[in-house]
């Protein structure tokens, strides 16, 4: 097994950096600059705090050694990530409050990208504006997730979600949630539920359109300085973000065609053990091959046979991370008849051969 570096923060292992390192597009003192070591990586992070809610983060680095994040617990902020490099890029919207965060660095693996974080005050108006954007289907999923989170924290039934999310925010900001530093949401969600979130993947995925092209690269180009250089900095990722936030559209499908691809798709979530193939799949929907898989680029820019891998690989994360199974028998949960191809599969996707995920975590848990 490779040597592993598990870090109880993303910037644990950086190191303090200059604002006159000749890599930064432009600068000022009052900017973090934080550097990789070259033991680990190279490249930095430069965090600019535009004002006492919103922070923007320029980061290029490249990782060269496995690196697991096991992050305790992270402040409440809502991110949106805006990558920079060439090739299929997608913008992404994470929401953190507080729990336990799992992931695994890129080894050897170029990230270029713009970060707009926000906190406090505006943590819950950027967390609904996304929420409001979503299709029906998706937000009743999002939904069910903070009322678990809810009840997970004792709070009382018969408030709405926005009553709901609004408290929670707030108990994450005040540090006052009831402690998630040692669990994860495949903790705490129902089994249905959990299956669900692979939705959310695909839902806070957006592609860069070109006026966020636009955008992104007058932040890098910004010619100013001083409190000027805030404000305009802070203008343009304002306006950034509000392009994503236009660019979350319904497919165009009718409700009847969509009604029947979000019901294969949980027919595969359901069945990732023994699925259906992709004809008789279409043929329980009442659809065929041809027009489900046209179905599934529309709704989810992929296949049905990609979907139900994320599925697999998603219960099994869960798996590994919440339970002493051995390896061989969570392979066989998640739809695998060989533990070969499910460790291909997953260090596929995730990077790491999922032995090591596995005894990563428990390690850090004793």
């Amino acid at each position: 097994m490779k040597s592993r570096l598990v870090l109880n923060h993303r910037e644990d292992w950086l190191l303090p950096g200059s604002p006159d390192d000749p890599r930064l597009f432009h600068s000022d003192p009052s900017d973090q600059i934080l550097v990789y070591p070259s033991s680990l990586g190279q490249g930095y992070r430069q965090k600019i705090q535009l004002n006492e809610d919103v922070t923007l983060v320029i980061m290029d680095y490249v990782i060269h050694k496995d690196v697991l994040f096991d992050i305790p617990g992270e402040n409440a902020c809502t991110k949106f990530e805006f990558p920079l490099d060439t090739g299929l890029r997608h913008s992404e919207f994470i929401p953190i409050i507080g729990f336990r965060t799992l992931g695994v660095g890129q080894l050897k693996k170029r990230v270029f990208e713009i970060e707009v974080i926000f906190e406090g005050s505006a943590v819950l108006t950027y967390a609904q504006a996304c929420l409001e954007r979503f299709p029906t289907h998706t937000r009743q999923i999002v939904e069910g997730i903070i009322a678990s989170l809810w009840r997970f924290q004792g709070g009382r039934p018969g408030l709405d979600i926005t009553e709901i999310l609004h408290r929670l925010m707030n108990y994450a900001a005040k540090g006052t949630l009831i402690s998630c530093s040692d669990i994860t949401l495949g903790h705490i969600l129902a089994d249905a539920l959990y299956s669900e979130t692979v939705e959310l993947h695909y839902a806070n995925r957006v592609p860069i359109t070109p006026s966020m092209d636009v955008i992104l690269g007058e932040i890098l180009s910004c010619p100013y300085r001083g409190t000027t250089r805030r404000r305009y900095l802070e203008h343009k990722a304002l306006e950034l973000v509000l392009l994503r936030l236009q660019a979350i559209v319904t497919p165009s499908l009718n409700k009847t065609d969509l009604n029947t691809i979000y019901q294969a798709a949980s027919i595969l979530r359901s069945q990732i053990v023994n699925p259906p193939t992709v004809e008789a799949l279409a043929r329980i929907v009442g659809s065929n091959r041809l027009k489900l898989n046209q179905g599934f680029h529309q709704v989810y820019g992929t296949t049905p046979f990609k979907y139900l891998r994320d599925c697999r690989m998603n219960q099994a994360r869960r798996l590994l991370a919440t339970t002493d199974m051995p390896v061989e028998s969570i392979a066989a949960a998640v739809g695998y008849s060989s533990r070969n191809h499910f460790a291909k599969a997953f260090r596929r996707q995730t990077g790491v051969n999922p032995k090591a995920f596995q005894m990563q975590l428990w390690q850090c848990a004793s």
